[in-house]
């Protein structure tokens, strides 16, 4: 017999198998972003006994795989300064970073806290709805005329602070900056120590109907955290009493816009 007059007989799938087969198919075009291990608990769900590596192999004959999401590469910033482990005088070493709240009539609002490491001073706390690397950058121009300019300056990566013209505007002012490590709060201790604070002796116990009741809560708080309130790490006493125990030392102020 010629091989070409010779067929095999095609065994159809059975009835059992065409369900899980169509169920896979219709949940997967449904959920169209929902991986192979989601929709096999879904059609398990629905009393049909059914294995992931199944419908994988389901999902991949009929191409309906959802691709991996790529990984996001965040943007860092370019430290300009190897950071000294501990601040040494005044306004040595600030830090700054965001912390988040919102008010009782709805929506949120934002804080920028700029802290002095080494006197603990709480330099600004900016309350806003948004705040871009814009705004810091006027925040800062604000706090260099009242303070003097730093020698370093730590922060995350946020985009505020990565910004390409914060980052060249802090240069032509000669301040060298830090960015900690993705993921690694640790190591921008200060502000974190005093958002803990922030969070539990002014944000957690108030309630803030506007905009402007939090501006003038937080502002109050942050006269009481400088002039009031005690520290511990500052031997009990004020960072404004600290601060005037140690004058700024002499560095002139640049005038660079």
């Amino acid at each position: 017999m010629h091989r070409a007059t010779c067929r095999y007989r095609p065994k159809l799938p059975c009835l059992r198998q065409q369900q899980i087969e169509q169920a896979v198919v219709d949940l997967s075009l449904k959920n169209p972003e929902l991986g192979a291990d989601k929709i096999a608990a879904m059609v398990r769900r629905g009393g049909v006994r059914v294995a992931n590596k199944r419908v994988r192999q389901i999902r991949l004959d009929e191409c309906l795989t959802v691709p991996p999401p790529g990984k996001k590469v965040s943007r860092r910033g370019v430290s300009t300064g190897r950071l000294p482990q501990k601040a040494s005088h005044r306004s040595h070493v600030w830090t700054w970073d965001f912390i988040h709240d919102v008010t009782v009539k709805g929506g949120s609002f934002r804080v920028l806290s700029v802290v002095d490491e080494y006197t603990r001073e709480v330099l600004a706390l900016h309350v806003e709805r948004n705040i871009g690397s814009g705004k810091v950058r006027e925040v800062m121009e604000r706090l260099i005329v009242e303070h003097g300019a730093p020698g370093y300056i730590r922060s995350d990566n946020g985009p505020e602070f990565v910004a390409r013209n914060l980052q060249n505007w802090l240069a032509e002012n000669q301040i060298k900056t830090r960015y900690i490590e993705p993921g690694s709060p640790w190591q921008n201790g200060y502000v974190e120590s005093f958002h803990d604070k922030f969070r539990r002796e002014c944000l957690a116990r108030e309630l803030f109907y506007t905009l402007s009741e939090a501006r003038l809560v937080i502002g109050d708080w942050r006269r009481k955290y400088n002039t009031v309130r005690p520290h511990r790490s500052l031997g009990m006493k004020t960072p404004a009493e600290f601060a005037a125990m140690h004058p700024h030392r002499d560095k002139p102020v640049s005038t660079a816009a």
